[in-house]
């Protein structure tokens, strides 16, 4: 049927765009606070003509006295594909405000009032008559839950438990649902949830309990699920700009808008009128909406290492990617309410120089005694660098490689006891290496000490506990260790403490290539810095002037600013790996402050390099020490005894041995490689020839990415206060560094507070 003149859609510029024309010279199109420019007379002249009062035919018709037909054409066309011009109703004056608000969101003006139903429902205090008229008021259309197209929940608490039942309920039924919370100072919406292969309410909930640890603690500890009760915290307007908001979002959603926002929880807080937008990620191992079986089969598969080129090999290792890569793949876990980090924020303390970055809590002390940490030198996760963004990207990898670590419930384990597992199974004082001594007096020696130095029980080898695998790369074959003893906060499965797990060996890398070879870097590191420091044996200075460095050099500089004086000495040890620790003292008053940081890599360079930014990172908690005793950034008793009484003249083992030449650039020999599969080789070649065997755990998480691996090499020492029989008496003799092992009771009675 052809339809009458009167009802053909007139054509003209879209609705939300004012046009301006200035004649023969250009038009002005004016859409919120963007102008789009045309010039020229001939787009002057058809502009004209563009105002929604006549039909395509009469456009051209009308235009023919002063343009031919092929030119005004063309000039529609592309008017057309810059998305300026659009097909009008011929009668629009009722709905041209809406139409024209479509038009400005990239959508076709007859997306008013969208034809689709929504349900609203209300769990908590929220009345669910107020979302009804929100709702009705927008000009939707309400019915059923099982009619509607997009359900509405209002609730006081995102982390209520019942909302998991309701994400269940309409998953199963292919239904979206928007979260909205309008109680307290933020409205919070979002994310639409029940999008094919988007997160559920699981993997949000996940995401919200990180950002409440107290909270979560505090529930766990009266033995209640769900979040603690809100009073109610609103003002009149506060709803109901909330609310409405909630059905503008629900109305662009049905009218066929998608942005990246709406994958977001979207957060208004009232007082100030700020928001922003929190990303919420599926999480591929959730129990709800995924596989929950991907970590334990990465953890029971073979550890297969492949070639993995060094893309970066400055600052404080070998890596496979430079670290603007690292921040932009796996910068969007810090976020303050769905990130995994909060925050990444500078040290105020000292100067800039220092490069000292904080990212939240240390993970790995969460199973130890909360006395006297919480400001300790290793209370939170904590990064360090040359550079400030590798400072950054290094606290966020820690924080991360910590999260990665800790005990989630799908890891795989095996309940049985050591006598019953045979050779599969590795004894948990092969790693741990407590002294039949340190057991007997556990009692008090914990009382007395810090959370690094606590002594576990005795180990019972016919006691049923659980086990996890790990790979043996020096063997090829699975092994076995306790659970308790890989996993930060497994040790609430043990009962007793027979073990705990520490952060030595835990590292996180760009490849899993990369994490291997840092863990077992820090591995070589912590035994070289126990033989050092348990024997207070003589070493090697280092020459500092010898490697020429001007980064080294601006550090000795600004050390000196702060009256401190800084060296270092060579802690290379039998595994033949350089391995260096870096000190610095106060110089002008009577408690020196001491501080040290250690590092070993196969490049010496890297390995002072590593010394020095981890002597840097310790210093922020001394730089306003004053000279009565107090200003220390810490309140850990074991800490600050040391910092006001140990002298470096009177502790030799801190300063250079005179009777040895100094280490210096060429000291070392060193033979690059451009593969890390290659130094991970180099690695497995030393430990096969010093009669060890080198274990390995994949501890990369499926919602993170960020490949992590526990390195455990059975007999390397710890560098916390660990004294069984083994390499801390035997290698000092074998190199001629004692003449005989260190007798027990002659060792040195300070503990390492590192």
């Amino acid at each position: 049927m052809i339809r009458p003149a009167s009802e053909k859609p007139r054509l003209g510029f879209k609705e939300h765009l004012t046009v301006q024309i200035v004649p023969g010279e250009a038009v002005y199109l004016m859409s919120g606070r963007r102008v789009t420019t045309l010039h020229g007379a001939e787009i002057c002249h058809l502009a004209e003509l563009l105002d929604g009062a006549r039909t395509r035919d009469a456009v051209l018709a009308e235009a023919s006295g002063r343009l031919p037909a092929e030119r005004t054409l063309r000039l529609l066309d592309r008017l057309t594909e810059a998305g300026l011009l659009a097909e009008l109703p011929a009668s629009r004056a009722d709905d041209a405000a809406e139409r024209a608000y479509w038009e400005a969101a990239g959508l076709s003006g007859g997306a008013v009032r969208p034809a689709a139903t929504v349900h609203t429902l209300a769990v908590g205090g929220v009345g669910p008559e107020t979302l009804h008229t929100a709702a009705v008021a927008a000009g939707l259309r309400t019915g059923p839950a099982a009619e509607a197209d997009l359900v509405l929940v209002a609730c006081d608490d995102y982390l209520d438990p019942r909302l998991r039942e309701l994400d269940r309920e309409y998953r199963e039924a292919g239904r979206c649902w928007l979260p909205i919370q309008l109680h307290g100072t933020e409205t919070w919406i979002g994310p639409f949830l029940g999008v094919p292969d988007g997160p559920c309410w699981s993997c949000l909930a996940e995401r919200l309990w990180r950002s409440r640890p107290v909270e979560a603690r505090l529930q766990q500890g009266l033995g209640r699920s769900g979040p603690l009760p809100r009073r109610p915290c609103a003002v009149p307007a506060s709803l109901l700009a909330g609310l409405h908001l909630a059905v503008l979002e629900a109305v662009k959603w049905l009218a066929g808008l998608r942005h990246p926002g709406q994958d977001a929880l979207w957060t208004l807080n009232g007082l100030m009128l700020t928001g922003g937008h929190h990303p919420v990620s599926r999480r591929p191992q959730c129990p709800d909406c995924g596989d929950p079986t991907l970590v334990a089969a990465r953890v029971e598969a073979p550890v297969v290492l492949t070639s993995r080129p060094k893309a970066d090999s400055g600052g404080g290792g070998h890596r496979a990617l430079g670290p603007e890569e690292m921040l932009r793949r796996y910068g969007h876990h810090v976020d303050p309410l769905t990130g995994l980090v909060r925050e990444i924020r500078r040290d105020p303390r000292g100067p800039a120089f220092l490069n000292v970055f904080h990212a939240g809590h240390n993970l790995a002390l969460t199973h130890h005694d909360p006395r006297g940490w919480r400001t300790g030198l290793r209370a939170t996760s904590a990064g360090k660098g040359s550079t400030p963004l590798r400072a950054k990207v290094s606290a966020l990898a820690e924080v991360l490689e910590r999260h990665s670590g800790h005990l989630q419930g799908d890891e795989p384990m095996l309940h049985a006891s050591y006598d019953a597992l045979g050779d599969e199974a590795v004894h948990p004082d092969s790693v741990q290496l407590f002294a039949a001594g340190q057991f007997t007096g556990r009692a008090r020696w914990n009382a007395e000490h810090g959370a690094f130095q606590q002594v576990c029980e005795p180990f019972d080898e016919g006691r049923e506990i659980e086990w996890t695998p790990v790979w043996s790369l020096t063997e090829e074959r699975r092994r076995l260790l306790p659970t308790a003893l890989l996993y930060f906060g497994a040790s609430r499965l043990a009962g007793r403490p027979y073990c705990l797990a520490t952060s030595n060996g835990v590292a996180a890398g760009a490849s899993l290539e990369d994490a291997v070879l840092q863990g077992f870097l820090e591995l070589v590191e912590r035994d070289a810095v126990a033989l050092w420091w348990y024997n207070r044996l003589r070493r090697p200075g280092v020459d500092l002037g010898s490697f020429e460095d001007p980064w080294i050099a601006e550090l000795r500089t600004v050390h000196a600013s702060l009256h401190r004086e800084v060296w270092a000495l060579d802690l290379t040890a039998d595994l033949g790996i350089p391995t260096v620790v870096a000190l610095s003292r106060r110089t002008d008053k009577a408690g020196e402050d001491i501080t040290l940081g250690f590092g070993a890599h196969f490049d010496p360079r890297i390995a002072l390099h590593r010394a020095l930014t981890e002597l840097n990172q310790m210093l922020p908690y001394v730089v306003d020490a004053g000279a009565d005793g107090g200003g220390y950034g810490t309140d850990d008793a074991e800490v600050l005894r040391w910092m006001r009484t140990a002298r470096a003249a009177e502790l030799p083992y801190l300063r250079p041995d005179p009777e040895r030449p100094a280490m210096n650039a060429d000291t070392h020999a060193y033979r690059p490689r451009g593969d890390l599969r290659e130094d991970v080789a180099e690695a497995e070649r030393i430990v096969r020839e010093a009669g060890l065997d080198m274990l390995v755990l994949d501890q990369t998480r499926p919602d993170v990415g960020l490949p992590v691996a526990r390195v455990i090499v059975p007999g390397l020492r710890p560098h916390w206060a660990r004294f069984a029989p083994g390499r801390l008496y035997d290698v000092p003799v074998r190199s001629k560094d004692l003449t005989e092992p260190t007798r027990y009771e002659d060792l040195n009675p300070v503990p390492l507070f590192l």
